[in-house]
């Protein structure tokens, strides 16, 4: 089973398929957003806004965990997700896909874990699934890899910190990607982002960086990050053969 987790200005799919039903799934780490099961062209499949509807939830108090349990509970195997990102490299404009290949943690205060009582290390060597990355890039115009630099938010970064991320070898940033990729991992899914540039980050352009650049920017491009989804979905093979699925083999201590 698949599902998409919707990032800001993502918070339906449905227009491209036929609604079933929404329902929220409770967990133990509370309860999930709406979501949503739809068909399209014969396949079923979930979405979840990651804000919930209507952006409620602020990055730094979005229930990671309970996001992704909520998936679990459903029988999700694989996620695609959508991140909105700041560009730290002059050459990625805004209105850019971008699907990356790795990730700077720079947050602070999110639980980042389902694992508090028990020892596990999962492997992150490639933390974001490469079947599907392959289909997101075989699917659209998308850039191929990059690192995601993930803040803690709300506030949008200083000149000061974009020179250390792009030092350290940032490509874009943002405030939701992590701990969600890694949650995903240590629930052996599939997951993959595919990031859309919504500006420039602090100091890589003169202008003032703000939020309704960013949903501006997500408004033109809404329909083209749709199809690039719909495409993507079309496209995944039925099986799954990476090293995900596997991720808890040899990661626990006994």
């Amino acid at each position: 089973m698949l599902a998409v987790i919707g990032g800001t200005g993502v918070y339906r799919l449905v227009e491209k398929g036929e609604e079933l039903e929404s329902m929220v799934i409770n967990t133990p780490y509370g309860d999930s957003p709406q979501i949503t099961r739809f068909q399209m062209e014969g396949m079923e499949l979930f979405f979840m806004p990651r804000h919930h509807e209507g952006h409620d939830n602020p990055p730094h108090r979005i229930n990671y965990r309970a996001n992704l349990c909520a998936l679990q509970k459903l029988g999700v195997k694989r996620v695609l997700a959508t991140n909105a990102v700041g560009s730290l490299d002059e050459k990625l404009e805004p209105g850019t896909f971008l699907a990356p290949d790795d990730f700077l943690d720079f947050t602070h205060h999110r639980p980042v874990t389902f694992y508090d009582q028990r020892t596990v290390h999962v492997d992150v060597t490639q933390p974001y699934c490469p079947h599907l990355r392959k289909v997101l890039l075989d699917s659209g115009e998308v850039v191929d890899g990059g690192v995601y630099v993930c803040v803690e938010g709300p506030r949008f970064e200083t000149p000061a910190e974009i020179r250390m991320f792009r030092q350290l070898g940032g490509t874009v940033v943002g405030m939701t990607g992590l701990p969600e990729v890694v949650l995903a991992r240590e629930l052996s899914m599939c997951y993959a982002s595919v990031c859309m540039i919504s500006n420039y980050a602090a100091s890589i352009s003169p202008d003032k960086v703000t939020i309704d650049e960013v949903f501006q920017i997500m408004d033109g491009k809404k329909k083209q990050l749709t199809n690039l989804l719909r495409e993507s979905i079309l496209n995944i093979p039925p099986g799954r053969d990476c090293h995900c699925e596997h991720a808890l083999q040899g990661a626990e201590i006994e």
